[in-house]
C-alpha cells in the first residue's frame, strides 16, 4: 500500500509539473491554481502527503483582511534568517492554491524540499484544511463582513474557526488579534496555547464609531459592549459591562514596533506576523530590519510606474478595506499628492457577486475633498450611483467632484493616467478580480 501511495503521489505531482510548464511556456497564466486541482483529482491525499513532508512546521494565517500582507512579511522575516519558505504568494487560497504553492518546491519523485510552510487560507475552508495537516502556528487577523453570500455573518464563521481549531492538539501555537472581539473570546474558549497581537495606542482611535463596524456586541453574553475607543472598524479596546468578557491580553507593546507600508490595517499586519516570528525565535532587531526594507504583495499597497506617472494599486474588497483605502487617498489629496482616484467594481466568483456592501462604505468622505473620480468595472453604474449619492452630503463650501463613468477598463485607466500629473500619485482602488486585469493591462501580464 506504502509503495502503492508513492506512486499515485509521483503520478499526481509529474502530471501537475507538466500542466504547469505548458501553462507557463504558452503564458496562459501564472499555474497558481490549476496543477494543484489536477493532483487532487490524480491523487486527493496529495495535500496531506506534501504537508508531512515540511520538516520545521506549517503557518496558517486565516482573516477576512490582510493575509497576503502578513503572510508575506513572516516569510520574508524567515528567509532572511535562512530557512526555506513555502507560500501561496499569488493568493490562491483554496486547497487547489494551497496543493500547487507546496508542488513548485516538491521533486518529480515526490519529495517535498522546504523548512516551512506558509499558507493563506480562505476563510471557508479552513475545517477542510486542518483535516489534511497539523500546524505548528495558526494566526488568526480578523473577521469582518466579507462576501456575505458565500460566508454568511461574522459569528457564522467564528463558530466554525473554533469547532476547526478545537479539533487539534495541544502543541499548535495559536495568535489571535486581541482587538477583535470575536477572536478575542475565540481565543478564551481554546485550550490551546494562544497568544495576543493589538494596539494598545489610545492616541490612534478614531474620533467615532465607523459605519462599517460589525462586532459591537459581546460574544458571550449578547450585551452591547463598552468601548474605551475603535482603531478600526469594530477592533479597539473594550469590556462587557455586564459579564467578565473583556480584551485579552497582549503579547506585546505595540507601541515599541515599527510599521510596513500605511494605514492602521498594516499595523496588525507587522504585529500578527512579528509575533509569530518571535514565538519561531527570530529576535526583534531582526524582525525590524525585514520590516523597514519590506516591498508589498501585488496590489496591497503596490506601487507603480506607467508613463513616468506614480500608480499605487489598493486593493478593497469590503467595507473596512475600503474605508482605510479612503483615509489614505484623502490623505494623498489634502498634501496635494494626488487628484484622480479609479474606482473598479466586480461582482465575479472572488469578489463576491453581491456588491450591496459598497453602500456600507463611507464614500461621502471620498466625495469631499474633491477631485477626478473615474469608475469602471462589471458593476460600474452601481458604484457611480453610489457616489452620486455621495455627493449629496456636500455643502456648497465643499469641493465637487469630477465623476467620470468608463465601462472599458483599458479607457479608463487611460483616462487617470491622463488626468494625473508626474507630481502626483494615481491611487487605484479595484476589487480581486479588478485588480488582477489593473495588473494585467499596466503590467503586461497575468498573475493568475
Amino acid at each position: 500500500m506504502y509503495m502503492l501511495n508513492n506512486i499515485q503521489l509521483a503520478l499526481a505531482i509529474g502530471i501537475a509539473k507538466v500542466v504547469t510548464f505548458i501553462v507557463k511556456f504558452f503564458k496562459l497564466g501564472a499555474a497558481s491554481v490549476l496543477p494543484g486541482a489536477i493532483s487532487l483529482r490524480f491523487y486527493p491525499k496529495t495535500l496531506s502527503e506534501l504537508c508531512k513532508q515540511v520538516t520545521e512546521g506549517i503557518i496558517v494565517v486565516i482573516g477576512t483582511n490582510g493575509k497576503t500582507t502578513t503572510s508575506l512579511l513572516l516569510r520574508t522575516i524567515l528567509e532572511n534568517q535562512g530557512w526555506r519558505v513555502t507560500h501561496n504568494r499569488t493568493g490562491a487560497n483554496l486547497l487547489n492554491g494551497l496543493v500547487t504553492a507546496l508542488l513548485e518546491n516538491t521533486t518529480i519523485t515526490g519529495n517535498l524540499v522546504t523548512d516551512f510552510a506558509i499558507l493563506e487560507v480562505d476563510e471557508n475552508i479552513i475545517s477542510l484544511l486542518l483535516k489534511e495537516c497539523k500546524p505548528k502556528i495558526i494566526i488568526g487577523l480578523n473577521i469582518f463582513r466579507d462576501q456575505l453570500d458565500r460566508y454568511g455573518e461574522v459569528d457564522s464563521i467564528s463558530l466554525a474557526w473554533q469547532k476547526a481549531i478545537s479539533s487539534l492538539s495541544p502543541e499548535t501555537t495559536i495568535i489571535l488579534n486581541a482587538d477583535d472581539p470575536t477572536l478575542s473570546h475565540l481565543g478564551q474558549q481554546l485550550f490551546q496555547q494562544t497568544f495576543y497581537f493589538g494596539l494598545s495606542e489610545p492616541e490612534q482611535y478614531l474620533e467615532e464609531i465607523p459605519h462599517a463596524a460589525d462586532s459591537i456586541y459581546c460574544p458571550s453574553c449578547g450585551h452591547i459592549l463598552s468601548y474605551q475607543g475603535f482603531y478600526l472598524s469594530h477592533l479597539g479596546d473594550f469590556h462587557c459591562p455586564r459579564c467578565n468578557f473583556k480584551k485579552s491580553q497582549l503579547a506585546l507593546i505595540s507601541k515599541d514596533w515599527p510599521q510596513i507600508l500605511v494605514g492602521i490595517y498594516n499595523k496588525y499586519n507587522t504585529l500578527a506576523a512579528g509575533l509569530a516570528a518571535r514565538k519561531l525565535g527570530v529576535q526583534f532587531p531582526e524582525i525590524c530590519n525585514t520590516i523597514k526594507t519590506f516591498k508589498p504583495a501585488f496590489g496591497r499597497a503596490e506601487e507603480l510606474i506607467v508613463d513616468n506617472k506614480k500608480v499605487c494599486i489598493l486593493l478593497s474588497k469590503n467595507p473596512v478595506g475600503m474605508n482605510e483605502t479612503i483615509k489614505i487617498v484623502n490623505n494623498s489629496k489634502k498634501e496635494k499628492h494626488s487628484s484622480t482616484t479609479l474606482l473598479i467594481l466586480n461582482d465575479r466568483i472572488p469578489d463576491g457577486i453581491d456588491i450591496s456592501w459598497i453602500w456600507d462604505v463611507d464614500t461621502e468622505l471620498l466625495v469631499r475633498l474633491g477631485g477626478n473620480l473615474i469608475v469602471s468595472g462589471d458593476r460600474t453604474y452601481d458604484m457611480a450611483l453610489r457616489l452620486k449619492y455621495s455627493q449629496q452630503s456636500l455643502t456648497s463650501q465643499e469641493n465637487t467632484i469630477n465623476l467620470i463613468v468608463k465601462e472599458n477598463l483599458n479607457q479608463a485607466i487611460k483616462m487617470a493616467l491622463s488626468l494625473t500629473t508626474e507630481a502626483e500619485t494615481l491611487y487605484i482602488i479595484p476589487t480581486y478580480s479588478a485588480m488582477l486585469e489593473v495588473r494585467e493591462i499596466i503590467v503586461g501580464r497575468k498573475i493568475l
